[in-house]
């Protein structure tokens, strides 16, 4: 003898609990497929809040700004990194020929301090230069395309491939 679940007076028929099971199954299944549809909605619109979040307006501005200020940084480490090698280069000019044995005490310390901040500004500067290349390799950045930025604006570079070893 076949069954038939196609209706509810059929499972009157057959009693109470055919009745009960076919409605719990029935609103189970109802309870799943909300579930999955508020699932895959809810995936679309986390997705739409993270690209609106990473992608919009206010954010490409602030990270251009970061990407303009970290250009302006890099630039001015390497003018500092200029001028003490400037300044090291002149001291040792004054001492021509001789040993730095035979420097003034002053002078000697006058050139270690000069050494020593050029290398910290050497380590700032490739520091920099590591964080915006990473920075600039994690998306598209459309602000580094020269025919994709506003009138007026001057493209970012996309690397900064100089790191500096002394």
């Amino acid at each position: 003898m076949r069954q038939n679940w196609g209706s509810y007076e059929r499972s009157a028929e057959r009693g109470p609990g055919s009745l009960v099971l076919r409605f719990v199954v029935g609103v189970s299944l109802l309870v799943a497929l909300v579930s999955t549809i508020g699932y895959v909605f809810g995936w679309f619109g986390e997705a739409a809040t993270v690209a609106q979040k990473e992608l919009g307006p206010s954010a490409l501005l602030r990270k251009y700004e970061w990407f303009k200020d970290a250009a302006a940084q890099l630039d001015k480490k390497q003018a500092d990194i200029k001028v003490y090698e400037k300044r090291v280069e002149n001291m040792r000019k004054d001492y021509d020929g001789k040993p730095r044995s035979e420097w003034d005490r002053t002078d000697k310390e006058q050139l270690s301090v000069w050494e020593s901040e050029k290398a910290g500004v050497v380590a700032s500067y490739n520091s920099l230069v590591a964080e915006y290349n990473s920075q600039m390799s994690k998306v598209n950045w459309r602000f580094a395309n020269a025919g994709d930025v506003p009138a007026g604006a001057s493209p970012l570079p996309r690397e900064y491939r100089e790191y500096k070893d002394q």
